[in-house]
């Protein structure tokens, strides 16, 4: 995924750490960084928006249970390989 512009971090960076950024599990300059791509980048922000609402439903549902130990980075994993997946896809 790319609006075609160039980008100080590029869209590939930007979408690995979505969920760090909505955790706000990144550094600051990270932090500043994915915000600026993504209020320059429409594709990028559409999926951020996507990823947003996903997880706030999550939430919703699960009312605030702790996952199972292991859930968060089997799900980060499968995420990272979908996003390999469609970036390869894409690039057909």
């Amino acid at each position: 995924m790319s609006c075609g512009k160039p980008h100080e971090v590029p869209c590939e960076e930007v979408l690995e750490k979505v969920f760090l950024f909505l955790d706000s599990e990144c550094d600051q300059m990270s932090r500043s960084q994915i915000a600026q791509h993504l209020e320059e980048c429409g594709p990028c922000l559409q999926y951020f928006g996507i990823e947003r609402e996903i997880k706030a439903l999550v939430h919703r549902k699960c009312g605030g249970d702790p996952a199972p130990a292991g859930l968060r980075e089997r799900v980060r994993i499968r995420l990272r390989l979908v996003t390999v997946e469609q970036g390869y896809l894409e690039n057909e």
